[in-house]
């Protein structure tokens, strides 16, 4: 008897299209926790961040599902009180993989060097920090004293691409990985046709919130520009020694 397929996805409100209504166990954690997860085989496939497959390119991906933004994303800012070009130091937070190294691109492109250091436990309300998710959300709305750098606007006004945070990567010892890679998109693909039923599901953000992230500032796809944004992005990591030089083939399914 085969055993069940161990899935992870994030926890957040952006992966909800990709995952709602999946029939068996998922695993739902951080960004940071399912890399390490799928990295180390406790996970046959996981909805991680796209910087686990330019750090460990071993994977398969899921071809046509993303999350990703062309624009604005709201849920990947820095949270500042002062000018970018002021920030001197910069609050991380321990669950992001892609955004904090997007983040480090972004700034040295800028030639801005600040300090970064995690978050504790109590971060200083008077730093700037990166925020994700619904975390990212929820500071949003509780705090219109701060300004919010988008980093996904960001990065599209310097590329003229749309940034990818997160993909369904797939471990290579797994078997049928065109046949897992059509569930998940099957899956994704219905949540999208039926959002208002999705949206109705939700408990933590009103339906007029949801209906505008899912909408005006998330996509969902993964095709040629989203992959010559992830290449570029692997570029720009090398370019920074966040990576090493090498060269990296999508493998996708």
């Amino acid at each position: 008897m085969q055993a069940p397929l161990r899935i992870g996805c994030v926890k957040y409100l952006n992966a909800r299209p990709l995952i709602r209504g999946w029939a068996g166990d998922i695993c739902l954690e951080s960004p940071s926790v399912l890399c390490r997860k799928l990295a180390v085989g406790e996970l046959d496939v996981a909805l991680v961040s796209s910087f686990e497959f330019l750090r460990n390119p071993v994977y398969r991906i899921v071809d046509g599902v993303s999350i990703s933004s062309d624009g604005p994303v709201y849920s990947v800012v820095v949270a500042h009180q002062k000018t970018v070009s002021e920030i001197e130091e910069v609050e991380l937070d321990p669950a992001s993989e892609t955004s904090v190294n997007l983040l480090r691109c972004l700034l040295a492109e800028r030639q801005l060097r600040p300090r970064f250091f995690q978050r504790s436990a109590t971060p200083d309300a008077g730093k700037a920090r990166l925020l994700i998710g619904d975390q990212a959300i929820r500071f949003r709305r509780d705090h219109p004293d701060f300004q919010f750098w988008d980093l996904g606007e960001e990065w599209s006004k310097n590329t003229g691409l749309p940034f990818v945070y997160a993909l369904w990567l797939i471990r290579p010892e797994i078997s049928a990985p065109e046949v897992i890679a059509k569930q998940l998109r099957a899956r994704c693909h219905e949540n999208l046709n039926d959002l208002e039923t999705l949206i109705a599901t939700e408990s933590d953000f009103s339906p007029e919130f949801c209906r505008t992230y899912y909408r005006d500032y998330l996509r969902f796809g993964f095709g040629d520009k989203e992959k010559q944004s992830l290449k570029r992005f692997q570029e720009l990591c090398v370019t920074h020694k966040l990576l090493p030089d090498r060269r990296i083939e999508l493998t996708v399914v």
